[in-house]
């Protein structure tokens, strides 16, 4: 569920730069990895990351990995 809305989130942020909705759907990107590390530590932003990386970037052809630096400072290990 938490990897559907991630990409529904990224994929707007992407995809609609500009739109005013970017500031609230950034806050939620952050407060899910927040969730994810709380529940699985480092292990689970990596694989999430993975995984959004490789479907977004198939399904738009755009990057996501910039939106991951929302996710810095959940732990000393993640820096992206």
């Amino acid at each position: 569920m938490l990897e559907e809305e991630l990409i529904d989130l990224m994929t707007f942020c992407l995809q609609n730069p500009e739109s005013s909705e970017v500031a609230e759907k950034k806050k939620r990107i952050s407060d899910i990895g927040n969730e994810l590390f709380v529940d699985g530590g480092i292990d689970a932003l990596e694989n999430f990351a993975f995984v959004l990386k490789n479907r977004i970037s198939e399904e738009i052809g755009k990057d996501p990995s910039p939106l991951f630096s929302l996710w810095n400072g959940l732990t000393d290990e993640w820096q992206r």
